[in-house]
């Protein structure tokens, strides 16, 4: 029997223990003991921190596993590359682990490279951010978090120290980016490579909060963008994977479009995607296993992109109040045929700060996009 090696234990991971173990593999869960789902579902749990590199490397070592993988965690991936790397599994370099996961890096790269990107700036404190001249608006961002954590919009010099402040401390590494702000639509793409060759997966619309923290308050595949924009998309993104040294595994790469037509990239991540885009949207909308192929990648074996079922469209909302409930009862009422999955958590009167604190979701299917627009968030 195969054992894979998962890093992390929360629900985000769930699904790719029980595809894991459907696939007849034997599931290892390393994570810090907190109780989270993931560790009663494993096969066997480590109540290892995943930041532990080198105690989960000796550990996997030891248990003699054939792969190791996680999806949706920014966090997680550098210590499966890690583990990948010392044990001669499949897998992204070092350096790509690094590139991927602190943004400042990546925009050094892309720069670099020539790859579409916002300016960006790194500062260690509040007192060196004061003292740039900006041109306003710009972003505030943690160099290495991902999920809508520490993020802030400014329009003025107004609030720039306390947003730096606020960016380095939800953030692991030395400082925060203060970015040009890239105007346009958000998307993200989803892709799994193959011993460097890229496959799109799938692009995704993105519905957010907007300023100034831009939380995600839904998701639409598929992203409802022209033919040929969308093979413009491709080629950008895949250059851009190709910038950061990203050859096997999923990637999830956000971006902009101007109304101009401008593409900018905002910044790629070397793993699937998280809110349910990678491990339930590509699938409903596209028929193509995501989660397995992530799992074929970390055991060496090439994905089998094989469609399940006829590709049409696929959608989440997530909860933020009364109004996304009501929207789900109405769903729920008129066309429950359309609901695959919901969960829903009550209502507090605690601000939804960042993608770990909303109150719910409810995914939907549908043959068009169209059938989905009236339950998603106003644009």
């Amino acid at each position: 029997m195969k054992k894979l090696a998962i890093m992390g234990a929360s629900y985000l991971q769930v699904p790719l223990i029980k595809k894991a173990q459907a696939m007849g593999i034997e599931t290892h869960v390393f994570a810090w003991a907190a109780g989270d789902v993931g560790e009663t579902v494993a096969d066997y749990f480590h109540p290892i921190s995943i930041v532990e590199k080198d105690e989960i490397l000796n550990k996997c070592r030891e248990i003699g596993v054939d792969g190791v993988c996680s999806i949706a965690s920014d966090l997680a991936a550098v210590t499966v590359n890690y583990v990948a790397h010392h044990l001669g599994l499949t897998g992204n370099s070092l350096e790509c682990a690094f590139q991927s996961t602190n943004k400042n890096a990546m925009r050094r790269r892309f720069a670099q490279c020539g790859d579409p990107s916002p300016k960006s700036i790194l500062v260690h404190n509040a007192d060196e951010a004061m003292a740039l001249e900006l041109d306003y608006p710009v972003i505030v961002k943690p160099v290495d978090r991902s999920g809508s954590r520490g993020i802030t919009k400014l329009f003025q010099s107004c609030g720039l120290a306390q947003a730096v402040d606020h960016a380095i401390e939800q953030g692991f590494a030395d400082g925060a980016l203060v970015e040009e702000f890239a105007e346009g639509k958000e998307y993200s793409v989803e892709c799994i490579s193959w011993q460097g060759k890229h496959t799109f997966l799938a692009a995704t619309l993105k519905y957010t909060t907007g300023a100034p923290n831009f939380i995600e308050t839904g998701h639409l595949e598929p992203a409802p963008l022209e033919e040929k924009k969308l093979e413009e998309v491709k080629q950008v993104v895949f250059h851009a994977l190709d910038s950061l040294g990203i050859t096997n595994g999923a990637s999830h790469s956000e971006l902009k479009i101007s109304d101009e037509g401008k593409i900018a990239i905002i910044e790629i991540g070397g793993r699937m995607g998280g809110d349910c885009i990678g491990s339930d949207l590509v699938y409903l909308s596209t028929g193509i296993d995501f989660v397995k192929a992530v799992i074929q990648v970390a055991l060496g074996q090439e994905p089998d992109l094989t469609p399940c079922h006829e590709p049409g469209a696929a959608a989440i909302r997530f909860v933020f109040n009364d109004e996304d409930r009501a929207v789900f009862a109405r769903l729920q009422k008129n066309s429950p045929q359309k609901l695959v999955e919901w969960k829903m958590f009550d209502l507090d009167n605690t601000e939804v700060t960042d993608s770990s604190n909303r109150f719910g979701y409810f995914i939907m299917t549908g043959k068009q996009g169209e059938e989905l627009i009236p339950y998603l968030p106003a644009e």
